[in-house]
This record gives C-alpha cells, sequence and structure tokens, in this order.
C-alpha cells in the first residue's frame, strides 16, 4: 500500500462548521458548540497519535484495535471531553456507572451507579440499530463515524483519514429499545438495539452532519452492525 496514502490517512478530516444544526435540543446546558469544541479535540487527538505512530512505521490507531475496541475510544474521548468545554456537566465518576455524563453537582462527588438524569455517550461505525448493553431511559447521543479497520489492509482497502460523519441524540424510553439476550450455549455480548422510534427521535434531533457525506460512504454506513457487540 502506498506509504503517501497511509501518510495522509494519519491526519483526520476536519469538522464543517456549517454542518452543525444550531436547532438541535440537548439538555443540562449543552449547546452545539461544546459538542463541536469537543470533536475537534479528538481529530487533534487523533492526528497527532496517528502521525507519530507513522514516524515508527507502526499502523494507524483504527487499523490497530478491534473495531468495537477503538469506537470506546471515541466515545470515552467524547464523554471526558464535553465537560471541559461545558460548565454544567461532568464525566460520570463512578466506574460503570450510567449515563456517561451527568449533571454537575447533581450527585455527592459527581458519581453515580445509575441514573435517569444525564447524557449516554455511544460511538459508532453504522447509521442504524445503535447497540448498547440493556435497555434504558436515557438521553442517547451517537456519534457516527468513518474510518479504516484492521481487516481493510488484507482486503486491500485502501487507507482513509477518520471522518465524523454524523451526531445526533435524544431522550429515548424503554420502548425505544430491543433487548436481544443471548442464548445459553452463545458467549456474544449481550446487546440491546436502539428501535425505529428511538431512531426516529434521534434523526429528527440531529446534531451534526457532513455535508460531503458520499453515496459510498452512506452505503458502507447503512450496513447493520454484528450481533456481537458494540461496533
Amino acid at each position: 500500500m502506498s506509504s503517501e496514502l497511509e501518510l495522509a490517512a494519519c491526519t483526520p478530516y476536519p469538522l464543517h462548521p456549517g454542518g452543525f444544526n444550531r436547532k438541535a435540543k440537548l439538555p443540562h446546558g449543552l449547546t452545539t458548540a461544546h459538542v463541536h469544541a469537543a470533536m475537534n479535540d479528538f481529530v487533534n487527538f487523533l492526528g497527532f497519535i496517528n502521525l507519530q505512530l507513522h514516524t515508527q512505521e507502526i499502523e494507524r490507531l483504527e487499523t490497530m484495535l478491534m473495531p468495537a475496541n477503538f469506537s470506546s475510544i471515541v466515545g470515552e474521548f467524547m464523554s471526558s471531553s464535553i465537560p471541559k468545554h461545558c460548565q454544567t456537566i461532568v464525566k460520570n465518576q463512578h466506574h460503570s456507572g450510567h449515563p456517561d455524563m451527568i449533571p454537575k453537582g447533581r450527585f455527592p462527588n459527581d458519581a453515580v451507579l445509575h441514573a435517569d438524569e444525564g447524557v449516554e455517550v455511544k460511538a459508532s461505525r453504522y447509521l442504524k440499530r445503535w447497540q448498547g448493553h440493556n435497555p434504558e431511559d436515557t438521553w442517547l447521543m451517537v456519534f457516527v463515524f468513518d474510518s479504516n479497520r484492521p481487516v481493510d489492509a488484507a482486503k486491500r482497502i485502501a487507507p482513509r483519514p477518520f471522518k465524523f460523519v454524523m451526531v445526533v441524540g435524544a431522550r429515548l424510553t424503554k420502548e425505544d429499545w430491543l433487548f436481544a439476550g443471548r442464548s445459553e450455549t452463545s458467549r456474544r455480548t449481550i446487546t440491546a438495539s436502539v428501535t425505529k422510534s428511538g431512531y426516529e427521535k434521534m434523526m429528527a434531533n440531529w446534531i451534526y452532519k457532513a455535508p460531503d457525506l458520499t453515496q459510498t460512504e452512506v452505503a458502507s454506513l447503512q450496513t447493520a452492525p454484528p450481533p456481537s457487540g458494540l461496533e
């Protein structure tokens, strides 16, 4: 694979300032400007890391890690970075607490095991059937992105830069989830998927859309996610 293409792929696509929806309704004092700033933080972070890896002839982060692990990094970064730009929300300090971000000062030590207040953050390579571990009443924000995967080199898929393509979010109820469960012999992760009703709520309240999204990217992103877990 061309080293020039690999080097170019180290720098993520920049965000489009005109792609943010100023009419999007966000909870707990959040604004699209806060989300925009946090997304820029990640773009700069990933570009820096990938360029450093390239100098050591190490593959980019998104092609090194398992897809679900990289998606987790994107989501964790956003839930850590958004509160740096919004003074009314904080990262949930409870280990494995839900949701990921909660109103500042609402809970002791800004930590809670489970609460209905706050924002749960997910990142996904897919435009539909977003997954979580349980059907819950929650305000869900999903960062949809496009990037290479570890299998791409073997499939001779050309290197391409990371790109945020969409951010959506809405208040969901348990009725907006479909619990998948698993058989007694299955080892896959137990998941719940956002249903059509939840999908429509979130798409109606879109926060960011990349205006230059190509038809090829749309087709790739609309592929159903694997049932084995989050990606």
